[in-house]
């Protein structure tokens, strides 16, 4: 029996049963069955069903919402932002249906064309730092590409997705087009990658476990996405409006409890400007608020669950900070925001501690903040804070990381591409190009003579 816990209260709010590997073969089966009927439906139709399926998640994002907060522990306002997120996500996926378009290719003898076709029923696999959020940047472009899905959600954080599944019934989507099951990813996981029935396998969730699932999927030759870890750098130039950059910096490391692949945890201050800076920095941190995740004046709430706060802990127990937040006592998964300058080499610098903990590191200059950012298994996302141009997308180019931003510490835009270099994954979520990762390309020759 799965027991679920509010990690604010850490009161019990749900209980239900694992799926069992049968229960996955009915929900590949059921998947299977869809898939044909769902494929066939003309462009125009699968939009129209997709629109309304946004629509009605928008209907219930208060819902969603509330939901979100009790099951996971983020921020009330937080949680609204994402019930609002997935309904847009579904809208730009429903509208990409008709533009994800093939091409004809002048050749000698005749006429070549190219087309999009489905791969047929596609494996999800969502992890709990953002549920219904990671949940629709994977539904949205594997429905509108013309798949059915099998859609594991962490077993700790499921009820929105099994709640968005709910609604996509209500909406009209096709019984069998979107399944959810609920179980350990050892198990149910492992059985959607070794399934033969599933020709693709989208995960977010760790590096650790993206490689075995890699390794997995590799024995039927399965397509796989990975967007994994990271280790993100903020790099905070002499030349940039400190203050903009340090009333930022809070928000890019302590949001959703630091429970944040992409979160800026490596903060890249010019030596020059260090000591200003941390200053700022640590002013700015006194006033992100940790408590009930329920209050509107809340900017963080608890951690997730107690074994993951005591992975938190075993990185910040003991750490020398030079700030040091309030957190509530008593029940709740509770853990401060923290700021640390330790020395290069200490392994909070290095490794993704995915929590409220930021290391401020100084560099001297354009060579060494590039060579600090790249010294990293990880190349999620980033920054890079200053007022020369050129720079900027000097460094930008320059930096080991999939999603960089200028003067802003925002990563994701649903019709922009998402991912990872290095160990930070495979692929790309959002945009157009996340419908080129849920179909294969199909070339065919027209001769003429």
């Amino acid at each position: 029996m799965l027991t679920l816990r509010n990690p604010a209260t850490e009161a019990v709010i749900h209980e239900m049963p694992h799926a069992t590997v049968d229960d996955v073969d009915a929900a590949i089966a059921a998947a299977k069955a869809a898939s044909p009927a769902w494929r066939a439906l003309s462009p125009v139709d699968r939009t129209r069903l997709l629109r309304r399926f946004a629509d009605t998640i928008g209907a219930h994002a208060d819902e969603l919402a509330e939901l979100e907060t009790r099951n996971m522990g983020m921020p009330l306002g937080s949680s609204t932002w994402c019930a609002n997120a997935v309904a847009d996500t579904i809208h730009y996926f429903a509208g990409a249906v008709e533009k994800h378009t093939g091409s004809s290719i002048p050749v000698a003898g005749g006429v070549d064309v190219t087309f999009h076709e489905p791969l047929g029923v596609v494996g999800l696999i969502t992890p709990w730092n953002f549920p219904m959020l990671m949940a629709s940047w994977k539904i949205g472009p594997a429905l509108a590409a013309g798949n059915a899905a099998v859609l594991k959600p962490a077993e700790i954080t499921p009820l929105t997705t099994m709640r968005l599944a709910e609604l996509a019934l209500e909406a009209g989507i096709p019984e069998g087009v979107l399944n959810v099951v609920v179980g350990p990813g050892s198990k149910v996981g492992w059985r959607m990658v070794e399934h033969p029935d599933v020709r693709k396998i989208g995960f977010t969730g760790s590096t650790e476990v993206g490689k075995r699932l890699m390794v997995g999927c590799a024995d039927q030759v399965k397509r796989v996405t990975l967007e994994l870890g990271g280790k993100s750098a903020n790099i905070v130039f002499a030349d940039a409006d400190l203050e903009k950059a340090a009333l930022a910096a809070p928000g890019a490391v302590f949001d959703n409890s630091g429970q944040d692949c992409c979160a800026r945890s490596r903060v890249l201050v010019q030596r020059s400007v260090f000591d200003r800076f941390l200053d700022l920095f640590i002013e700015s941190s006194r006033a992100w608020k940790v408590g009930d995740p329920m209050a509107a004046d809340t900017a963080m709430g608890p951690l997730v669950t107690a074994g993951h706060l005591a992975a938190v802990r075993s990185y910040s127990d003991g750490l020398d900070t030079v700030f040091t937040g309030e957190a509530p006592t008593g029940p709740g998964y509770w853990h401060p925001v923290m700021i640390a300058t330790p020395a290069y080499d200490a392994v909070v610098c290095h490794e993704e501690v995915f929590g409220p903990v930021a290391v401020v590191i100084p560099f001297d200059d354009e060579a060494d903040a590039i060579r600090i950012c790249n010294d990293s298994v990880y190349g999620l996302s980033g920054s890079v804070w200053t007022r020369d141009g050129a720079r900027a997308l000097r460094v930008a180019r320059a930096m080991e990381a999939g999603t960089i931003s200028v003067n802003s510490n925002s990563s994701v835009r649903y019709a922009t591409p998402f991912g990872g270099f290095k160990q930070s994954g495979l692929g790309r979520e959002h945009s157009m190009h996340a419908l080129d990762h849920y179909s294969e390309l199909k070339n065919v020759f027209i001769s003429t003579d």
